[in-house]
């Protein structure tokens, strides 16, 4: 049997960042089910960083984990992580409320928005057909480097002393005096806490350590590759007001694309449906005239939410020692950094550090879950 300090489930951006707070401070062990880190949903980013993705909700997170992306601490990379992008929602005439309802959701949230008229959508996005002429341009977002901040967790996690067991599944768990003793395919694991960051197995974790579920369930997301000769080799990323679609480039004459779906699933590896694919191609092709050479590459991934939508980061009130760290949905790596600063010192019991301090942890708090 090994012991350690701390267990951490599930070897995705989320479970690798807290590896990265926690190791300098306690013994931690990583274990993922897959023989990769990030294979599910942190391997399958379409990787923008867009403050108002997610809703005001979320939003903080987002818009602290901004200066730690564009100029992080040298030891722990030496290039920021944050690249040129800007965004602008789209929509047609009758949309307008919901532009309007966009800016009064972030009013006072320091979130910077322009409303832009067809003819500088036009100047953004050549191609652009009729009926889109209602526009708001989001000047903040960027392209976010998702593997390399992956990455850079995982190193500082192992550097910070983090043992990782790859293609280890959590079976079951249960309390043992003052901690838990863990049963993994890879044999017993005695830890005082549990940290599940899982992502869509957050929920199946928690029934095999003895809990109840929070009901994070998880949804598919659909994305394609385009080859189209006559898009721009950048434009903005290119969102839809009414949630039917996003684009952004991908270099000349290549973009990614996805119908913004949500389908109800369950824990495994997804793959696209071709329906899904097919929405998507019409709904972009009502938004541009530019021609389809090739579907070059088409995938999928899961994003899992908590009924409310928002994380769940803190310490289960139902036993000891078993800390939730999920339900990030899909802004899961945009919020990374300040998702780790106040997990870390949520678990270790520890004020927030001064880059999340203004935020209000407990409206993440994985309580008002549970029902009584």
């Amino acid at each position: 049997m090994v012991t350690t300090d701390i267990l951490i489930v599930g070897g995705g951006m989320a479970g690798f960042s807290m590896a990265a707070t926690l190791a300098p401070h306690a013994g931690v062990i990583l274990i993922e089910q897959e023989s990769q880190p990030g294979y599910h949903a942190s391997g399958r980013s379409v990787a923008f960083w867009e403050e108002s993705y997610g809703g005001p909700g979320v939003q903080p997170l987002t818009s602290a984990s901004g200066p730690l992306l564009r100029a992080p601490d040298p030891a722990f990379s030496e290039t920021p992580f944050l690249g040129p992008r800007s965004a602008i929602h789209i929509g047609k005439a009758d949309d307008d409320g919901l532009a309007e309802g966009m800016l009064a959701a972030f009013a006072g949230s320091g979130v910077t928005f322009e409303r832009v008229d067809r003819a500088a959508m036009l100047r953004a996005l050549p191609g652009l057909r009729e009926p889109w002429v209602v526009g708001v341009a989001e000047p903040s977002c960027r392209d976010i480097d998702a593997a390399g901040l992956l990455g850079a967790y995982r190193r500082a996690a192992i550097r910070a002393g983090t043992r990782v067991q790859l293609s280890t599944r959590f079976a079951a768990a249960r309390r043992e005096g003052r901690g838990w003793q863990v049963e993994t395919s890879s044999g017993t694991i005695a830890c005082g806490m549990i940290v599940n960051a899982a992502g869509a197995w957050a929920d199946d974790v928690a029934r095999r350590a003895g809990l109840g579920p929070l009901a994070i369930k998880p949804y598919r997301r659909t994305v394609v590759q385009l080859r189209c000769p006559e898009a721009p080799a950048h434009f903005p990323l290119i969102a839809d007001l009414g949630g039917g679609f996003y684009f952004k480039s991908e270099g000349a004459g290549r973009l990614w694309l996805s119908p913004h779906d949500e389908t109800p699933d369950v824990p495994r590896d997804v793959a696209p449906e071709e329906l899904d694919v097919a929405i998507a191609i019409d709904r972009f092709c009502a938004v541009v005239d530019w021609r389809i050479a090739a579907v070059e590459h088409k995938w999928a991934g899961l994003r899992s939410f908590a009924p409310d939508r928002l994380p769940a980061y803190g310490f289960d009130p139902r036993t000891e020692g078993f800390f939730w760290f999920a339900g990030q949905g899909g802004f899961g790596i945009q919020t990374a950094p300040a998702a780790a600063l106040i997990g870390g010192a949520l678990a270790l019991g520890q004020p927030l550090p001064p880059a999340v301090a203004m935020i209000d942890a407990a409206a993440y708090a994985p309580g008002r879950l549970i029902e009584d």
